[in-house]
């Protein structure tokens, strides 16, 4: 049982609903037909066409309530199913290490800032890995982190939709001489924040 806020209005959806449709499908009808958030800390119902199964999603501010049962169920299905797969199976082994990852498999229930995919990365690295060859000539083993925090700081803007060129000519010109306990100071987000 959950409490809800004051300020926490119920939205019903009246039409049917394809409930196969997983968080980011009901978050996307959420935000093309009520230009709402579903995190937004109101409470979104919607049901199927034969009216027997209700999907109810809410933010309580720890966690996506209609994700966390559905979790338990699925972990539930495989501790059930690695109960009963013989110990050296492919089966056995697929739930260890599902069940040995689960924590951070769960962590966005805890931490609304994680995403619940992995797409805007996967996103974000496509070029690298689509230019790889043409970047062989780089030549040197430190390279690799080095394009990859350049290209953390390049991908974070476009995310912010911050203008990458005016961010890099207001940080890098002071960048050697300012001190390294401060550089949280210099990051996309906190560029932002003052500007």
């Amino acid at each position: 049982m959950f409490g809800l806020g004051p300020a926490t209005r119920i939205y019903v959806a009246l039409g049917t609903t394809y409930l196969r449709k997983g968080f980011d499908g009901l978050h996307g009808l959420v935000r093309d037909n009520l230009g709402l958030e579903v995190r937004s800390g109101h409470l979104f119902s919607f049901a199927n066409a034969r009216r027997n199964r209700l999907k109810i999603l809410y933010w309580d501010g720890y966690g996506t309530l209609a994700i966390k049962p559905l979790l338990d169920q699925i972990k539930s299905a495989i501790q059930t199913a690695r109960a009963e797969a013989l110990p050296k199976s492919v089966l056995a082994k697929a739930c260890n290490y599902t069940l040995t990852l689960w924590i951070r498999l769960t962590r966005f229930l805890a931490h609304s800032e994680l995403e619940l995919s992995n797409n805007l990365a996967e996103n974000a690295i496509r070029p690298v890995a689509l230019g790889r060859r043409n970047w062989i000539h780089i030549g040197s083993e430190q390279a690799g982190p080095r394009v990859a925090a350049i290209i953390s700081v390049v991908e974070t803007c476009r995310r912010l939709k911050i203008p990458i060129r005016d961010y890099l000519c207001s940080v890098l010109p002071g960048l050697a001489n300012f001190p390294i306990n401060r550089i949280a100071e210099l990051t996309p987000a906190a560029w932002l924040a003052r500007n």
